[in-house]
């Protein structure tokens, strides 16, 4: 299985990069695609496309239609539902999502202001990046009949466990683990979710 691990938008510091060798090591093939160009609008249209072509030039030559695990991490997580709608329709099967410390996907077509605010503890004020803009007030696009496979979640982060709370309530696989040992945690639950 590949593990595609999408970054953060707007080149914000990402920790799958660092995971990607034990997902080697554990059987898993890590594409790292890089996507330079999401910061003018339209952001979002323009990550997800970026993700797409750089997901299909990380395939194997010999087996462009190996079934993927769509790893996001951080704002990529709102991304992932078009994202996986990009590779349906290039005909490249996602058998599993994995939020890494991300936000997630909601319906409609909400901002990535209103996703923090949703998702944020009642009592606490939405984190939010420093973002060119128009970045925060965009609306993200959503996809009909996602989640089309299943679903996890890693939280390494203790910011993101209220998030990691609601991905639970979702019904979906939850994990949380050290930073020294996200890694074999994230092979794990791909692995879990296959």
């Amino acid at each position: 299985m590949i593990a595609v691990c999408l970054p953060p938008p707007l080149g914000a510091p990402r920790r799958l990069r660092t995971l990607a060798p034990h997902l080697a090591e554990r059987g898993l093939s890590p594409v790292l695609p890089e996507i330079p160009d999401d910061d003018r609008p339209p952001h979002a249209a323009r990550y997800v496309a970026r993700a797409s072509l750089e997901t299909a030039r990380g395939l194997p030559a010999e087996d462009p239609r190996a079934p993927l695990a769509l790893v996001a991490e951080g704002g990529a997580g709102p991304l992932l539902g078009a994202v996986g709608a990009a590779q349906r329709a290039a005909h490249r099967p996602v058998h599993a999502y994995v939020f890494v410390d991300a936000w997630l996907p909601q319906p409609g077509s909400p901002t990535r202001a209103d996703i923090a605010a949703r998702q944020s503890p009642e009592d606490a004020a939405p984190v939010l990046p420093e973002a060119p803009e128009g970045f925060l007030t965009e609306p993200l696009p959503t996809v009909a009949d996602w989640p089309d496979a299943p679903c996890g979640y890693l939280c390494v982060d203790p910011a993101f466990a209220h998030v990691a709370k609601l991905a639970g309530m979702r019904g979906w696989t939850v994990r949380e683990a050290h930073p020294q040992d996200a890694g074999t945690a994230l092979a794990e639950l791909i692995h879990a979710l296959r």
